[in-house]
């Protein structure tokens, strides 16, 4: 088991939201690392039941947990996403299946859904 407090975040691949949702991580959770599973997009994966793209996120996410005592896993969708260009007001429903997607792999984690704002500002969904 890897040595520090680790978290995972299934994230947006555009780089404009790792920064926020990591030090989301580090300030309010106290978290010392965070994995980042990313896709383009991949609350609308995981939401709308892709089985593939849902199976390669359920793999890695695994992984964190399982090798690096990943506790605490975040599901999070951001504003101007390129992949899943949707408002805020469609996302949050979409974080919120997606959420219990990730709760039904019963990894034993907490599962909470982040959404990242036009101010890039995390702004906690459902916890």
């Amino acid at each position: 088991m890897a040595e520090g407090k680790f978290a995972t975040a299934i994230n947006c691949m555009d780089g404009r939201v790792q920064e926020p949702v990591i030090m989301w991580f580090k300030i309010k959770r106290g978290m010392d690392y965070v994995d980042m599973v990313t896709e383009a997009g991949p609350i609308k994966a995981l939401a709308e039941g892709d089985e593939a793209l849902s199976e390669s996120i359920r793999r890695r996410v695994t992984i964190s947990v399982a090798k690096h005592g990943s506790g605490l896993v975040a599901v999070v969708g951001h504003h101007d996403c390129a992949g899943n260009p949707v408002p805020r007001e469609e996302q949050v429903p979409q974080i919120e299946k997606a959420m219990d997607a990730v709760k039904s792999w019963d990894l034993g984690v907490q599962v909470v859904g982040l959404y990242v704002s036009e101010r890039w500002d995390v702004e906690v969904v459902r916890e």
